[in-house]
């Protein structure tokens, strides 16, 4: 009897470790990305994958034809089918010890769209974010023949077999506003194109740097990332099942406390008060990285608010003073001697607020910025990030840095929050952590067959841009390994962002793009130029229509054989004549174009022997422009919108912006 009782203890502690008796005794199961109205790619081997009791036999009915496998040791199961023709709704069966049915299936061409945050956007209003045109697209967004896969943001330390997701939806109204704008432009261009179902699976997250889409084994060739990934291949079962407790804790403290605020007392702004004694407030040193939100906090991404005291000299009274505060995420409202100047929504959106003179003192002024995270129930980032130019209070001829010491508070209060070791910390990876993202968002879609990619990245890598020319091509040839087969990659290039000098200078932003720009020599990808639809003031454009044409352009080109022109003019070579620089291009299209309607081209930068750039003059000469200063008697090279929002001019007949180029070599 002991042995007995012993022996149902093993047995008890075996299921509850598997996950409970329904696991133990487990029906056929199937991964997300395998559903009611999933699009399955036509013309090729298509695989079936999913989870049953080791050893069991699962059978599929498809079209006609029956499948037969059985299950690994793990309880794993894997069938290939087709391929087939585009076409349906068709139904399904998956049978096992329980029948699974599947309807509304249909075959067609699968696209994977993926990056950061310009990819993330979705059709309709996000956090003060807009897209062009984007109340009359969503109304007219009926097409049951496209669908749309959203992943769920998931980070791993070890590669996942299984993600999260809500399922495949047709797209419709309801759906396509909370969808991918650039997936579904890119989506209805080809479904209009071809007449055939398209599939979109989006898996995208803002802020996100390149490496964290790669896999360990693609990461071994850079040693920089070395320290990240044997951190993560040491977490263990435990580890991560503490996390999930500790997630649990703090998503029900956030549901009671989260939107809590000490600064706010029956509707007045106490916090703001200059007579307020902060001192026993801690300090932080703003701005700070975007990766780095959050650890001053001790984990807390909620309202938070900041105050400093400036000293405004009394010669300059009587004049209004302008607050350059950086970016910020995600909403705030900010305050001067007690007053509010400003509020803003908008994620990385720069802050410049003009504060009357009448609200200026002599001697010291307060500033106070209650901040707050783009969603508390989600643990977002609450944090002033690094802008271009520094942060400054500006009054007559009088600058004052605001960049350093800052006093901060929680609105909150913040003693009973979760906390945990670094450990159980590290179970679940930032989504900055590399291979984290592959991990938990790519790795599960690998079995899932794909006509190809289409990628918007590379902001969160601007500051690496050397490293990114190897890394880029590195992460396109990591995941067509991991898929087996070559499949076209399609990416967009940086749109404008951010404030240019008055002359020329170097630009990481420009050296990144001349990175996206060298990736065109892997094969089978194309690039889409977006140069001119940027923004200055917003590192989110709202043209989204043509980042989703340009790249359909592209698919059009790579992945369906048509010849078409998908890019703008490319330099090709340059020739010295005389004090000028003949440039010549390649895809021209059906000719060159200078949008200037006296025949000038901007943007054009010009280099003597002493490599100092100075702007330059450009003409159209056939289907090559002539570049030239009056400054550089013996020039050597020229650079194109070579800078953060450039403003040039030079395009072909198919209206695709030239892409962006310097003639001499890059540094590293």
């Amino acid at each position: 009897m002991a042995t007995l009782t012993r022996f149902c203890r093993v047995l008890w502690t075996v299921i509850v470790a598997l996950g409970g008796w329904r696991e133990a005794v487990a029906e056929v199961r199937l991964p997300a990305v395998i559903g009611d109205s999933m699009v399955l790619q036509r013309d090729a081997r298509i695989r079936l994958w999913g989870w049953a009791d080791p050893g069991e036999p699962v059978t599929i009915a498809f079209l006609g034809d029956s499948f037969s496998t059985r299950t690994d040791h793990t309880g794993r199961w894997s069938v290939s089918l087709g391929p087939y023709p585009a076409g349906g709704p068709y139904e399904m069966s998956i049978a096992g010890k329980n029948t699974l049915k599947l309807g509304d299936i249909l075959i067609g061409d699968v696209w994977l769209a993926s990056g950061q945050s310009n990819m993330e956007l979705p059709l309709g209003a996000y956090f003060g974010l807009h897209v062009d045109n984007a109340d009359r697209e969503i109304a007219a967004a009926t097409f049951p023949r496209i669908r749309l896969l959203a992943v769920e943001h998931r980070t791993a330390p070890r590669p996942d077999s299984d993600t999260t997701t809500a399922g495949w939806q047709a797209a419709t109204p309801e759906t396509v506003a909370h969808f991918s704008a650039v997936a579904y432009f890119f989506g209805r261009e080809l479904y209009q194109r071809y007449q055939v179902p398209i599939g979109l699976i989006q898996a995208s997250w803002g802020g996100t740097a390149a490496e964290a889409w790669m896999s360990e084994s693609a990461l071994q060739r850079f040693p920089g990332f070395a320290k990240s990934t044997k951190v993560l291949s040491g977490i263990t079962a435990t580890a991560r099942a503490d996390y999930r407790e500790y997630a649990r804790r703090k998503a029900a403290w956030y549901q009671a406390h989260g939107h809590k605020d000490r600064g706010r007392v029956d509707g007045r702004s106490v916090w703001a008060d200059p007579k307020l004694d902060s001192s026993a407030w801690p300090t932080i040193a703003l701005p700070q990285e975007f990766a780095a939100c959050g650890k001053d906090f001790d984990g807390f991404a909620g309202t938070i608010w900041f105050r400093r005291t400036i000293v405004v000299p009394g010669e300059q009274l009587g004049r209004t003073l302008f607050l350059s505060l950086g970016l910020f995420s995600y909403e705030d409202v900010t305050y001067f001697n007690g007053e509010q100047v400003g509020a803003t929504q908008g994620f990385l959106t720069p802050r410049e607020y003009v504060v009357p003179a009448g609200q200026v003192r002599a001697g010291e002024n307060t500033i106070v910025v209650r901040l707050t995270g783009i969603n508390v129930a989600t643990f977002s980032c609450t944090g002033i990030f690094d802008p271009d130019e520094p942060m400054m209070a500006t009054i007559g001829e009088t600058k004052v840095p605001l960049d350093g010491n800052w006093s901060y508070m929680p609105g909150p209060d913040l003693r009973d929050f979760p906390r945990t070791d670094a450990v159980t910390l590290a179970a679940n990876p930032s989504p900055s952590t590399p291979t984290a993202l592959f991990n938990g968002m790519i790795s599960p879609l690998l079995p899932m067959r794909i006509k190809g990619v289409i990628w918007y990245q590379g902001e969160a890598n601007a500051p690496r841009p050397a490293q990114y020319r190897t890394l880029f091509p590195a992460l396109i040839g990591d995941w067509r390994r991991q898929w087996g087969y070559e499949m076209p990659f399609l990416f967009v290039q940086l749109a404008g962002f951010g404030p240019n000098k008055p002359e020329p200078a170097d630009y990481p932003w420009a050296e990144l793009r001349e990175a996206q720009t060298m990736t065109l020599a892997v094969p089978e990808t194309a690039m889409a130029t977006t140069i001119d639809i940027g923004n200055e003031q917003n590192i989110h454009p709202s043209d989204k229509q043509d980042v989703g044409h340009r790249l359909a352009l592209a698919a059009a080109r790579v992945a369906y054989g048509e010849n078409v022109v998908d890019s703008g003019p490319t330099y090709q070579s340059m020739a010295t004549e005389n004090r000028q620089i003949r440039i010549r291009f390649s895809h021209v299209g059906s000719g060159l174009v200078i949008r200037d309607k006296y025949g000038y081209g901007r943007g054009f930068e010009i280099a003597g022997i002493d490599g100092k750039y100075h702007w330059a003059q450009a003409r159209l000469d056939g289907q090559d422009i002539i570049v030239w200063s009056p400054l550089v008697e013996h020039p050597t090279s020229v650079r194109y919108a070579w800078s953060n929002t450039p403003d040039g001019n030079v395009y072909n007949r198919e209206d695709l912006p030239a892409v962006p180029f310097r003639t001499d070599k890059p540094h590293d």
